[in-house]
């Protein structure tokens, strides 16, 4: 049986307003990638490919982790939230909220953007195609990949396996941990959901103010 591992990266810059200058892991977000690696090394885990989207905070992520030269796809970069945000006030009057007030914003934002009401970058059906491609390319029986990502797309995975509305599928986008890991093992039936949102390497109480979200 293979498995893939999806990696939330980590902490970005959470006081950004554009998609730009949000690009770019904080110190604790460079600090929780190295304690992921050190927990991989400890555990003496190997990957037959590591995969990265093309995003600042992925590749550092993933150097972070010990993983300075991974495999490039552009497919596991996050969905274009701030563009979503501004169209969605454009559209309904809705603002870009703060702190706890995406919580109720972003199932507004996965809905409205399935029904095609608001567009960012791309439309909802491209950002699932392209989510879907990856996922399906890196089911490879017997190997084991790791994927560096984003938590919109970990969601979305979500979603491909469990069957998930748009709604359903963003109460999973809020929980997710920077760094966090997710497990899909390949089976002979098709790909099973192992493990969700766990910090194995955030445990200790003395890491207590690493498990973040933002």
């Amino acid at each position: 049986m293979g498995t893939i591992t999806f990696i939330r990266h980590g902490q970005a810059n959470s006081h950004a307003k554009t998609e730009e200058d949000y690009d770019q892991l904080s110190e604790l977000g460079h600090q929780q990638a190295e304690w992921l690696g050190d927990w991989f090394s400890a555990q003496g885990e190997t990957f037959d490919q590591v995969i990265a989207g093309s995003l600042r905070r992925h590749k550092e992520t993933a150097a972070g982790m010990g993983f300075a030269d991974p495999l490039i796809d552009p497919r596991l970069n996050e969905m274009d939230y701030f563009n979503l945000g501004r169209a969605m006030e454009d559209v309904h009057g809705v603002p870009m909220p703060d702190g706890n007030g995406f919580a109720e914003h972003v199932p507004q934002v996965m809905e409205a953007w399935h029904r095609a009401e608001i567009m960012g970058n791309e439309t909802f059906k491209s950002f699932e195609d392209r989510v879907s491609g990856i996922l399906d390319e890196a089911l490879q029986p017997g190997r084991n990949v790791l994927c560096v990502t984003s938590g919109g797309v970990i969601a979305m995975i979500m979603r491909h396996l469990l069957d998930l509305d748009p709604r359903r599928m963003a109460y999973m986008t809020l929980p997710i941990f920077n760094t966090s890991i997710h497990h899909v093992h390949v089976s002979p039936v098709g790909p099973i959901l192992a493990g969700f949102n766990s910090i194995p390497h955030l445990e200790a109480s003395s890491r207590a103010h690493a498990r973040t979200h933002f």
